[in-house]
């Protein structure tokens, strides 16, 4: 599932009162302390002493009392928003390790989610200490032949959830090391590298499609697109399910096969390497910050042109096995004439697999938060004109052939959760519906509303009511539970998911979800009518 991070996203001013009253019992504070002051002084200079240390005095003694001994530090650091990003420096222009040296290290620790370093000059991996040593050679003029000098250590967890220390604690940390050597003091490469390279790790929440997306893929392609495949990945924590499962995207990220630092002791040689991934914010790309304005619509072009392959692998392999079935069929028939022409219409069918009616996909779930009237769903897509096809992919099922599903429809619906991650895979245009249970609202305009958007979906967000929740059963109709789920959340990450994301399943009022089913239905047809009208007589 998702991780949840209230009380690290962006804080829109919505507390103005509460606001301007603690700025009005501040200034009430600062009257005090002037008065008594005033009251005391003697002469000018002695006034103006005084003030400034009773002032500050107030201030400190008073401080507490306005914040609250309970106040979240967490508070004072949100998520980098897109004007953080370009202040933090981490545009393609921006970065203030855009332009490194032959020779050195420079890290940029200004990002919220993510530090990344760059390293250039003779590069060389030692994965039994966790380092990766860049020298620098020096003359051996009356110098001892082993001489070294450490010039600059920096340590690195190369993981884009930086602010979550639970789970940074668990990520592998990097020595980046300079040192000054002898020239020729220092042993061969094993593998020498004419291109850089790209660490990153694969620990953390890898294993859920939202993070290995969010956390992995995307920011993948944002630190290493503009090398033109020209780039080798090297691989702390590395998954063979992980390579297996996404292989089709590293191959168009990289022309070479990724390295398991852990795994592999040879001693890897490069003159240029990228230490970390940047991120943007949750599954996008931002344009303004990438080397050729690349952008999300970027990116799911990408994974386009990872799948295809294999897509077409599949429809030739579903056609072959389809003839195969006809001729069985033709050659047992009584009528050959009759089947022969059978055979011919539904070949054409098999190969042409004309589309008139709009394509619907529910991604479905097991467990909590599914939809318990799903049939009745199915039902009544199909009434109002759709294609209906359910779809519940699992951890092993081929992430091409869940692209290709999604590619080929017009309307997604699911429930949210790590599944809508898949909204990447829809074109744009399509239209995404996501049903929002009780506790949700933040998460689920978050990490998919708002990114759907951005790569040009037409997203509906269908804000379940309490009677279509489970939980309804389970609590008075004035529980806050219920009636406050915000209050219930800001007790903390555990409440939300033993209540909202693991007790929770969703009983869907049709007569009111109808409506939006009709607003999907009504926009797929106008956009067809429209595309129909544009193409070349």
């Amino acid at each position: 599932m998702v991780h949840y991070h209230r009380s690290h996203q962006p804080r829109k001013a919505n507390n103005t009162d509460s606001i301007i009253k603690d700025e009005e019992s501040q200034n009430n504070i600062t009257l005090d302390c002037s008065s008594s002051a005033y009251y005391k002084r003697t002469r000018p200079k002695l006034l103006s002493f005084l003030f400034l240390i009773t002032f500050l005095s107030c201030c400190y003694v008073f401080a507490p009392l306005f914040l609250g001994p309970s106040f979240p530090l967490s508070l004072l650091y949100s998520p980098a928003t897109e004007n953080d990003l370009k202040q933090d420096g981490v545009g393609a222009n921006d970065s203030p390790c855009s332009s490194v040296s032959t020779g050195t290290i420079c890290c940029d620790r200004s990002g919220y989610r993510s530090d990344v370093c760059v390293m250039k000059g003779d590069i060389r991996t030692h994965s039994a200490s966790s380092s990766v040593f860049l020298y620098n050679s020096r003359s051996n003029n009356n110098v001892s032949r082993n001489f070294e000098e450490e010039l600059q250590h920096e340590k690195i967890k190369p993981y884009t959830r930086k602010w979550e220390t639970s789970v940074m604690d668990t990520i592998d940390e990097l020595n980046l090391i300079s040192k000054k050597v002898n020239s020729g003091s220092v042993g061969g490469c094993d593998v020498q590298h004419d291109v850089p390279a790209v660490f990153f790790s694969n620990g953390g929440y890898t294993g859920n499609v939202y993070h290995e997306f969010n956390d992995g893929i995307v920011p993948l392609y944002i630190t290493s697109q503009h090398f033109k495949k020209k780039v080798v990945f090297v691989i702390l924590e590395y998954h063979n399910w992980w390579i297996m499962k996404y292989g089709d995207i590293l191959s168009r990220l990289s022309d070479f096969p990724p390295i398991n630092f852990q795994g592999d002791n040879r001693t890897h040689c490069f003159t240029e390497a990228i230490v970390g991934l940047r991120i943007h914010d949750e599954l996008t790309v931002d344009s303004s910050l990438m080397r050729g304005n690349k952008s999300i619509a970027d990116f799911r072009n990408l994974l386009d042109k990872a799948y295809w392959p294999r897509i077409k692998g599949l429809i030739r392999d579903e056609e072959r096995k389809a003839q195969e079935k006809l001729r069985e069929q033709v050659s047992s028939s009584e009528s050959s004439e009759a089947s022969q022409q059978q055979y011919i219409t539904i070949r054409q069918q098999v190969q042409e697999n004309p589309m008139k009616k709009p394509k619907l996909v529910i991604l479905s779930r097991s467990g909590s938060r599914a939809i318990t009237n799903e049939n009745l769903l199915v039902k009544m897509a199909k009434e109002i004109g759709f294609l209906v096809q359910v779809l519940k992919p699992d951890r092993t099922t081929e992430m091409a052939k869940i692209y290709r599903t999604l590619n080929a429809s017009d309307v997604m619906i699911g429930v949210h959760g790590a599944a809508m991650t898949h909204f990447l895979f829809l074109r744009p245009g399509s239209v995404f519906i996501q049903v929002v249970p009780l506790g949700t609202t933040w998460a689920a305009e978050t990490y998919y509303g708002e990114p759907a958007r951005k790569l040009g979906l037409k997203y509906i967000g269908y804000q379940i009511l309490p009677r279509e929740s489970t939980l309804y059963e389970k609590y008075d109709k004035n529980d806050p539970i219920l009636r406050d789920p915000t209050s219930i959340n800001k007790k903390g990450w555990e409440y939300t998911k033993k209540i909202y994301l693991d007790s929770q399943n969703v009983m869907l009022d049709l007569r009111r979800f109808r409506k939006r089913l009709h607003r999907a239905y009504e926009y797929t047809l106008s956009k067809s009518k429209l595309s129909l009208q544009h193409q070349p007589m």
